[in-house]
């Protein structure tokens, strides 16, 4: 394993403050741009799975096919498990995984699909190029990631603006790049795509309950999950800085004014036949 493999730590966690918003996620939401390429037989291998709501929207989408769901947690898997027996679904399988190495032959699945992966990986092209290896020929890898430095609130809030400096600043020292989403398109071709279409879609909260949820689920995150023990232990803040950065996301929820749009970059890549 390399060394950027080692040192790769998936900075959330998976505090309930982190599940509460992985658990929102739905095919509708996070992979919109994928599903018009998807046919009822297809088999798809859904990278960094989580708690499986992505997974198994994509599994009543392809009822004749099968979906994969890897994770590099374990612990998360259950989960996912839980979420696709709750729908009824029996298309779908869960394993552990490193997206670096994967466990399957080359040409095996239709669609290869990241959400928010490629962002907490210590070597993305590396990753592209084993998403791409298992994909058939004609097949799809389908990567979709946001971008830090490119999200926006209002009203403006130095508190906001130190959160998003810290976070930039604990993710890159856990061996990750929070603004991967403008890097994307350049990793795939470093990765040796060539038929790469890339597009961008938004996630806004703004409404008084987008607010009070986002602002929350934020605010728990920095002082409660791995994110918090990992941004004290590794000396870039101190508890009482966390605490007013979590002050600072409630307050930016209170505000009636209030607006944060979350950009997502995306490329959907077709190997060649």
């Amino acid at each position: 394993m390399s060394k950027a493999q080692e040192t790769a730590v998936y900075t959330h966690g998976h505090h309930e403050s982190v599940l509460r918003s992985h658990t929102w996620r739905t095919a509708a939401n996070s992979a919109a741009y994928l599903l018009g390429s998807l046919k009822p037989h297809m088999r798809i291998l859904d990278i960094g799975c989580g708690p499986g709501t992505i997974t198994a929207d994509l599994a009543a989408l392809v009822p004749d096919g099968h979906v994969t769901g890897v994770d590099h947690a374990p612990g998360i898997l259950e989960q996912a498990r839980a979420t696709a027996a709750e729908r009824g679904l029996t298309n779908t399988d869960f394993a552990v995984a490193d997206v670096h190495a994967l466990d399957h032959p080359d040409d095996t699945f239709c669609v290869v699909h990241a959400h928010q992966v490629l962002q907490h990986v210590g070597d993305p092209v590396q990753a592209l190029r084993e998403m791409l290896r298992v994909t058939k020929p004609g097949g799809y890898v389908a990567v979709r990631d946001s971008d830090y430095a490119a999200m926006t609130w209002y009203p403006a809030s130095s508190g906001m603006d130190g959160w998003l400096d810290l976070y930039r600043r604990v993710a890159r020292a856990n061996g990750g790049e929070p603004d991967a989403g403008r890097r994307l398109k350049s990793w795939a071709l470093s990765a040796g795509f060539t038929d790469i279409t890339a597009t961008s879609a938004t996630w806004t909260f703004s409404t008084p309950e987008e607010r009070a949820w986002w602002s929350g689920l934020w605010a728990d995150r920095t002082v409660a999950s791995a994110y918090a023990e990992r941004a004290t232990r590794g000396g870039h803040a101190t508890a009482e800085e966390l605490r007013a950065v979590a002050e600072a996301w409630r307050e930016w929820g209170r505000r009636e004014d209030g607006w944060f749009a979350v950009l997502h970059a995306e490329i959907l890549c077709r190997k060649a036949t």
